[in-house]
């Protein structure tokens, strides 16, 4: 695909600045009808699959966590969704935008993350009402080994 392509992609698909790929399974918890179904439906295309929900049995290749300000623990819910996927592989906690309801403070996600032993990036605009912050596990495979 050229430069050109991707950016046209970039443009019409939100999911496509997240890095998924075809072929990935990707886990959605904390699904309702506050989600951004656009996001929801560009992951899909690019993966080639529906996201699976909080029954998939198995490792998937990311997880979509869906969080809201009101849905309890942050930091327990960060901890739950590392259990599902491979070391180093993304989680994307998504959050409403700033004055939306169930708005999270960064100061807590931030914590939250440290806490759960995730590394953030910086937030990404996913939609009208959503916020995306990529977490991933630090690679400690070489960690204490030599």
């Amino acid at each position: 695909m050229s430069a050109t392509a991707d950016h046209a992609e970039e443009r019409t698909n939100p999911a496509a600045r997240l890095g998924f790929q075809p072929g990935q399974v990707v886990q959605e918890l904390g699904y309702d009808d506050d989600t951004e179904q656009a996001l929801r439906e560009g992951i899909e295309a690019i993966t080639g699959s529906e996201l699976v929900d909080e029954e998939y049995d198995d490792l998937a290749d990311a997880v979509v966590l869906w969080f809201r300000d009101e849905d309890g623990d942050l930091t327990d819910a960060l901890v739950d969704a590392i259990g599902l996927v491979d070391e180093g592989a993304p989680l994307w906690l998504m959050t409403p935008k700033t004055g939306r309801d169930g708005y999270v403070e960064p100061s807590e996600i931030g914590e939250a993350a440290q806490t759960a032993g995730l590394q953030q990036t910086k937030p990404l605009n996913v939609g009208k009402d959503w916020t995306g912050s990529r977490l991933v596990t630090p690679n400690t495979s070489r960690a204490g080994r030599g």
